[in-house]
């Protein structure tokens, strides 16, 4: 066996598994109100944008051949129903109007649907008076924010509230609103994952009563019910399925790719980033070495696109 991993040309060669540029996708932060890029503590080297900023930081990534990017809001004011999801003028439908005229057609401008970005009480959805979220009166905001998102100049949503029948409801909306031909990137397996703090700092969510999002994400200890929900979007139309977080969940997107023909998708998440550049900061591993090796077992386990906050340093390393 040895004799193929003695050459490192020989090693490229025999390769079984690729990781290029155009396997990733850029998650990025436009926030209403400021006047330069804010920094997040809790994720360093990533940034709150400016529109201006964030048209920047977009050429860049295109520059260096990273195809797509995943835009998030973070609102001056925000309420109960995420009025400013849907706004024509709320910060991502504005963000997206700028990018679709600087960079239109040369990256994949994928918006992320959701509300709690914009809810007073950080949940995913609506909530009724006893403080559940509300599957069917949520269904119809998120029709209204895929419209909104997509006359904005969205080349793709991503529902990522893991509603029961998002995408169906989002499908019906977009093909009624003349936008049939507007794929949706499914966030099908979305665990309640204890990885996300760092996210939640970036958007400045925090859910009301101390509460959490057990009773509508994925439970971490299943990976059938994980299966199921997938197959779910699948049937309701979904043109890409996503499994999120990445790293503890590679036996789910494995069993997801085993399953379904549609593309696959995992989000490396901000805990994930997190940690590398944690460890990386304490001298403790080799951050951009570790970084490499994580996406690659992302990409090695099934995974045909990665959301990563690593994207632009990682093309950077993969241009050589």
């Amino acid at each position: 066996m040895r004799r193929l991993r003695a050459h490192p040309r020989l090693r490229q060669m025999v390769a079984e598994t690729d990781l290029s540029p155009d396997d990733l996708i850029a998650p990025l932060f436009v926030r209403e109100g400021i006047d330069t890029p804010q920094p997040i503590g809790s994720l360093p080297g990533v940034v709150q944008h400016t529109v201006d900023s964030l048209v920047s930081e977009a050429r860049r990534l295109h520059s260096l051949g990273v195809p797509a990017l995943v835009l998030f809001g973070v609102p001056v004011a925000k309420d109960a129903i995420g009025s400013g999801a849907s706004d024509p003028q709320g910060i991502v439908q504005v963000a997206l109007r700028r990018l679709a005229e600087e960079l239109g057609g040369q990256m994949v401008l994928i918006a992320d649907l959701c509300l709690d970005e914009y809810t007073d009480h950080g949940h995913c959805g609506i909530v009724d008076r006893r403080g559940a979220v509300d599957n069917d009166a949520t269904l119809e905001r998120y029709q209204a924010v895929a419209l909104a998102q997509a006359e904005a100049g969205a080349d793709m949503v991503a529902p990522s509230g893991m509603m029961d029948g998002q995408v169906a409801a989002i499908r019906q909306a977009l093909d009624g609103g003349g936008f049939a031909s507007r794929p949706i990137l499914a966030y099908a397996a979305k665990f309640a994952s204890a990885l996300y703090g760092p996210f939640r700092d970036a958007v400045d969510v925090t859910i009301a009563g101390g509460g959490d999002r057990c009773g509508y994400q994925q439970d971490h200890r299943n990976r059938r019910e994980a299966v199921r929900e997938v197959l779910l979007d699948v049937a309701e139309g979904a043109d890409m399925v996503m499994v999120k977080p990445a790293l503890a969940y590679l036996d789910v997107i494995a069993e997801v790719r085993r399953r379904v023909d549609l593309p696959v998708a995992a989000y490396h998440v901000s805990g994930e980033y997190s940690m590398i550049k944690a460890a990386a900061a304490q001298g403790w591993i080799d951050g951009p070495a570790v970084a490499l090796e994580h996406t690659m077992a992302i990409k090695r386990a099934g995974a045909d696109v990665i959301l990563t906050y690593l994207a632009g340093e990682l093309a950077e390393v993969l241009n050589g």
